[in-house]
């Protein structure tokens, strides 16, 4: 893929069957956050799922947000059942590298999140996020309410004026129920990689353009 190959999501037909149980088990607790990684959860709190890039940055910008309760990185929007982590990155699983965001929409409304998502990263590549290429690292939204959908639409819109603005290309983003593509966790390694390992890689990095409204630049 990353020598000419462009790259292109299987049919089902395609993909790789998986399995019905994972072939690994996920740790309880988040390493930074302290509360469980699985539900269920409490009940005031919410879901949000996001594919931005390579999960293990856009994890961490998310359990570094107040009103985040539990992050969890894992596989979503393909067809292959309880995939590992060589399933996803052989592209034959039709899965993007997912963050489940667990949050207390007391503290930190869902369209906050909606906007650390889109200045996070390159909405506009595609199959890719900066060097990292792949279907597994493409743009994804997967909302669990009616109310996250209509939220992330206008959301996008609103973006796509101000990257537009800007001289960038139309947001790639998929914004999908959440309903019928089953978030897979992924191995116990990946699980706040950056936390276990500082130095780590970290794909992770945004237009500079501000959302949703206004046309500054973000900072950092």
């Amino acid at each position: 893929m990353l020598f000419g190959r462009t790259p292109v999501l299987p049919t089902p037909e395609q993909a790789l069957k998986g399995r019905p149980e994972p072939t690994f088990t996920v740790p309880d607790r988040h390493t930074v956050l302290g509360n469980p990684l699985l539900g269920p959860y409490p009940e005031h709190l919410e879901i949000a799922d996001f594919a931005l890039g390579c999960f293990w940055g856009a994890e961490r910008k998310f359990w570094q947000t107040p009103g985040v309760w539990t992050t969890l990185v894992g596989y979503q929007g393909g067809y292959t059942q309880n995939p590992t982590y060589e399933e996803a990155c052989s592209g034959l699983t039709g899965h993007t590298e997912a963050v489940r965001v667990v949050f207390d929409p007391s503290v930190i409304p869902y369209e906050s999140l909606l906007k650390l998502f889109w200045e996070s990263h390159n909405p506009t590549q595609g199959f890719r996020q900066g060097n990292d290429v792949g279907t597994q690292y493409r743009s994804a939204i997967h909302t669990h309410s009616p109310a996250q959908a209509t939220a992330a639409a206008a959301s996008r819109d609103a973006y796509q004026k101000v990257l537009t603005g800007s001289g960038y290309g139309t947001i790639t983003t998929e914004i999908l129920p959440a309903e019928g593509r089953p978030f897979y966790p992924a191995e116990a390694y990946h699980q706040q990689y950056l936390d276990k390992n500082p130095a780590g890689y970290c794909g992770i990095g945004g237009t500079g353009v501000s959302c949703p409204i206004g046309v500054a630049r973000a900072e950092g």
